[in-house]
């Protein structure tokens, strides 16, 4: 995932915002404890939902206690205790995406390819231990940039074809051993579907100028010297599959039967992810 799946921050009560950040704060904690104080620049979002998202389905209700933060001694933070099991499975999805997406961006022509380069090598023992810490979670995920690689190859490949991957790698571990497999394969099938469509359609104008794929650029025709109103049309139509695939998203979601966390859960999903959608795609300069 690559930071997009955060909550609107205006619409949450302060206790819910205190619990959310206790929840990001204790993948930070949890990435240096088990993965290297380097991981933690990996630190997203993205993995705080997927914590908060194990603890609701699981029914474990954290505690929340204040402490010296991990980054800065001198500031006190408040953190997530007593679900260290669910903070480091998040920890540990968060430094094998992290890894993969290096490897991928490795390939690309942009600027990122170096930055990928230099910072590769100090991944491995973090990538190592959260591998060995979790297998099936590293299995899943090297298929994916498998299939992501051959889909992205085809000259005819169409949309659902490039997404599935990044779908079917997010409904995997999203049901791992969970009791609602079925519904939150659903869930994180779409969110998965979801995340590349709103990647790619963030990238157009930069993939439109590097050459590297992107199935928008590549369906409407951009190009690094596209107008503007070009970039609105494609937009527009990108807008319209992230809509649909939103639709497919709440509908799954709200079959869940959330426990601790479910009203910041619902923020995220029901608000976060439009927000984001419309900020990203029509008002970019308002981007943050």
């Amino acid at each position: 995932m690559f930071g997009y799946v955060r909550p609107l921050k205006p619409e949450l009560l302060v206790r819910e915002y205190e619990a959310y950040r206790g929840v990001y704060c204790g993948v930070c904690r949890e990435l240096g404890k088990h993965y290297g104080i380097l991981s933690r620049l990996a630190l997203s979002y993205d993995s705080a939902f997927y914590a908060m998202l194990l603890l609701s389905v699981q029914g474990v209700c954290p505690g929340m206690a204040q402490q010296h933060c991990t980054m800065n001694p001198l500031k006190k933070c408040i953190f997530c205790t007593g679900a260290e099991a669910q903070l480091q499975q998040a920890a540990a999805l968060c430094v094998l995406l992290t890894v993969s997406k290096l490897k991928d961006d490795r390939q690309d022509h942009g600027k990122g390819r170096i930055t990928a380069a230099l910072l590769l090598p100090l991944t491995h023992s973090g990538y190592r231990k959260a591998a060995a810490d979790y297998p099936w979670m590293e299995q899943q995920i090297c298929e994916y940039m498998k299939k992501q690689t051959a889909a992205e190859k085809q000259p005819d490949a169409d949309l659902d074809a490039c997404a599935a991957p990044s779908a079917e790698l997010l409904a995997e571990i999203f049901a791992h051993s969970s009791a609602e497999s079925r519904i939150l394969h659903e869930v994180g099938y779409y969110l998965g579907r979801w995340v590349y469509l709103m990647d790619a359609a963030d990238d157009m104008e930069k993939d439109a100028h590097t050459g590297d794929f992107n199935w928008f650029v590549r369906h409407c025709g951009i190009t690094a010297e596209s107008t503007e109103a070009e970039l609105t049309e494609a937009r527009s139509q990108a807008n319209e599959s992230l809509n649909l695939t939103m639709s497919r998203l709440c509908a799954a979601f709200a079959l869940l039967d959330l426990k601790a966390l479910a009203s910041i859960l619902r923020n995220v999903v029901e608000k976060g992810l439009p927000d984001m959608q419309k900020q990203l795609l029509f008002n970019k300069k308002e981007k943050k």
